[in-house]
Parts: C-alpha cells; sequence; structure tokens
C-alpha cells in the first residue's frame, strides 16, 4: 500500500512516513505544502492521504476540496490542532473520513491508517481469505490452510495488495505505483521475481498456482485456483 503525507512540519512528517514504513511496510511519499500534496495527489495512486489543515501555498481544506471535486474517492485522514475541532467537523462533512489531533499517539496513528485503508478496500476485518490462503493484516502472517508462510516484506506487501483486489487482473505497473514510493529506483523485472517467489512458497506455477500471470496484462488472484489447491 502506498501513502501520501502532505505536512510542513517536517519532522513530524519523517516520524509519521517511518512508522507507516516499519510499521506496515507502506510505501509512503511526503509533501511539504498543499500545492505539491496536491499535484502528488491527482496521480491516484494512493491508498490513504495523511492532510494537514495548515499548510503553505495551499491549504489542507482547498486540498481537499480538489481532490474530492476530481471524483478521487482515496481515503483522507486529517491532522488537526486541538482548537481545529469545528472545522474539522466541517471537512468531515466535506469528504475527509478521519481525524487525528495533535499530539497524536503514533500507535493511534497506524491503527487507524491500517482501518482506513481496509475501508477503502472494501473491507471491514483485518483477515483476508483466498481459498486455503489467508493472511493477517494487523500480525502481517500468511498461512496456506495451517502452515505458516514466511515472507519478505516486499512478496508481504505484493500479496496483501492481491488479495485485496481478488480475481481483478493488477498490472505490473499499478503494483509499482501501490508499493514502492519515488525514492526508490527500482528495475523493470523487480515484480516479476518477488511473483515467482511467492508462487515458489505458495505453491503452484503460472498455469497451476493462486497467482496468475496474464501475458501482457498483469496478475490475477484466482480464488477458484485457491480452493482447488
Amino acid at each position: 500500500m502506498r501513502v501520501l503525507i502532505i505536512e510542513d512540519e517536517l519532522r513530524l512528517a519523517e516520524n509519521v512516513a517511518a512508522a507507516l514504513r516499519e510499521g506496515p511496510g507502506f510505501a509512503v511519499d511526503c509533501a511539504e505544502d498543499g500545492e505539491t500534496g496536491l499535484m502528488l495527489a491527482e496521480n491516484r495512486c494512493y491508498d490513504l492521504i495523511v492532510l494537514d489543515l495548515m499548510l503553505p501555498k495551499m491549504d489542507g481544506p482547498t486540498v481537499l476540496r480538489r481532490i474530492r471535486a476530481a471524483k478521487d474517492e482515496t481515503p483522507v485522514l486529517i491532522l488537526t490542532a486541538r482548537d481545529e475541532v469545528k472545522s474539522t467537523i466541517s471537512l468531515l462533512n466535506a469528504g475527509a473520513d478521519d481525524y487525528l489531533s495533535k499530539p497524536f499517539d503514533l500507535g493511534e496513528l497506524l491503527a487507524r491508517v491500517k482501518a482506513l485503508v481496509r475501508r477503502g478496500k472494501g473491507v471491514a476485518h483485518p483477515l483476508l481469505h483466498a481459498g486455503d490462503l489467508s493472511l493477517n493484516t494487523l500480525e502481517q502472517t500468511v498461512h496456506k490452510a495451517s502452515e505458516s508462510i514466511t515472507l519478505s516484506p516486499m512478496e508481504y506487501r505484493i500479496l496483501e495488495y492481491l488479495m485485496h483486489r481478488q480475481r481483478v487482473v493488477v498490472s505490473k505497473q499499478e503494483l509499482l505505483e501501490h508499493l514502492y514510493d519515488y525514492n526508490w529506483e527500482h528495475h523493470s523485472n523487480v515484480i516479476e521475481v518477488h511473483i515467482s517467489n511467492l508462487r515458489r512458497k505458495l505453491g503452484g506455477s503460472e498455469e497451476t498456482g493462486i497467482i496468475e500471470t496474464l501475458r501482457g496484462r498483469g496478475y490475477r488472484l484466482s480464488t477458484r485456483k485457491a480452493e482447488m489447491a
């Protein structure tokens, strides 16, 4: 999953970004002003936007209105000072999904972020299933039947993204956009390598495994094959 943080307090933004990268393993991009944040948000490659209200160049409420006016339904978590509660309520009515008052506990932030990402994917429960394959987004664990499967951080992130989009064809470009931030210089075959390792650990080939390859289109998590495995 990929998160955009629009926050001009550099140290706060860095702390939140570090918590998101080290905890749930999200890719994170940061913007220090509203104009840059809106420009990045217009790419629509994010699973969540963390938005401060008081920003240079363009304030948070304007950024939010522009995002929603563009029919972008990406979940938005507002960061607000305690004396801004009234304006925060109006922002919730205008399309924000949740808010946190500063100062806040990073553990609470992570919990709210995970909940908003699940909600944005239409999943209320942290446990995802595909046949006999299960993935716990809170514990970041994967089981096939009763067997625990050990995955690398990126293998886990790819599998989690595919399980959120079961039966949907996901292109390599979409995976790159949602799983890597702008600062990472990736190689063209990195996704293929991780998919190959995932298949080996989960069992099956391109034809028989739970992860299908559709030539020239991308990948699809096949629940039917999971049930047959």
